[in-house]
């Protein structure tokens, strides 16, 4: 049984793998999953299960980025929660424009089971790349 610190670990190589079926599967069925405010992804918060977050966030994401990484600098447990800091990278492919944005995730565990997610996240950064496209 892997320690949360390190399952979560598993999860961002996994999502950087491609791999959003075992980062899915790990999810809890009734996982509440909310974006950043104001963030281009938080209108559909909180996503409640894993089809909500693969096809609202992940499948958003997918469609809408080129080399989009998720990457962790530092992650930190206490107990059931566990925190990611680092960064976001990629080409926001209708405008051209380059991400390189800090995030904060923190991640909830029941068991093995993710059953909360949190992401903070520089929104306005968000904003420059992704703006002046029609939503």
């Amino acid at each position: 049984m892997l320690m949360n610190r390190e399952q979560i670990q598993s999860l961002y190589e996994a999502f950087g793998r491609g791999d959003a079926g075992t980062v899915l599967g790990a999810f809890d069925p009734e996982i509440i999953w909310n974006e950043a405010e104001n963030s281009t992804y938080a209108d559909r918060n909180p996503y409640v299960g894993p089809q909500q977050v693969g096809e609202g966030v992940f499948g958003r994401i997918g469609a809408e980025w080129e080399g989009f990484t998720v990457t962790p600098e530092t992650i930190l447990q206490d107990g059931d929660v566990v925190v990611a800091l680092g960064r976001y990278r990629g080409t926001f492919m209708a405008t051209g424009r380059r991400l390189d944005a800090q995030f904060v995730h923190v991640w909830t565990l029941r068991g093995e089971r993710i059953t909360r997610f949190q992401q903070y996240t520089d929104t306005a950064q968000y904003a420059r790349v992704t703006e002046h496209v029609a939503k």
